[in-house]
């Protein structure tokens, strides 16, 4: 499937988070929301990605924006990756990568001459009417969360 585009309504959805608490896209229905797809907890890159959203996580919070981060990980290494860190926000156990296929960032990948299966790097920011704004392909890890709040004009 291709990624989802800006201008699409976000697909309906009801998956699983770090505590086994249920989260649906009806629960955003008048929010402004990021939806960060990762491939793994605690590799360099995506802890840098997560640190740099909790380190902001209050400047978006202030503006109205809620975050939740997806990865392909269960629970368990989502909690571990939490309690690492301190990350604010709640994570998406998507192991069936149902999630991840829906929105279109489940694809082939290649390292090293190897292919295989994973995530794309990828946030989508969503509307109060649960409309994509904005599409951020290969997100600054560094700078993220004010690549987030100028997708949302702020």
């Amino acid at each position: 499937m291709a990624m989802l585009e800006e201008g699409k309504k976000a697909p309906a959805f009801s998956a699983i988070d770090q505590d086994g608490q249920k989260i649906k896209m009806s629960d955003f229905k008048g929010k402004k929301w990021a939806l960060y797809f990762y491939p793994k907890d605690l590799t360099s890159t995506c802890t840098v990605q997560a640190c740099n959203l909790r380190d902001g996580f209050k400047m978006l919070e202030k503006k109205g924006i809620t975050v939740i981060g997806v990865s392909p990980d269960d629970e368990k290494s989502h909690l571990k990756f939490i309690a690492k860190h301190e990350l604010p926000f709640r994570i998406i156990a998507d192991t069936s990568t149902e999630l991840a296929e829906k929105f279109g960032v489940w694809a082939e990948k290649s390292m090293y001459g190897r292919k295989y299966m994973g995530i794309l790097r990828t946030t989508f920011l969503i509307d109060e009417k649960g409309v994509i704004i904005k599409v951020i392909a290969k997100p600054n890890v560094k700078e993220h969360a004010d690549e987030i709040a100028k997708g949302f004009g702020f």
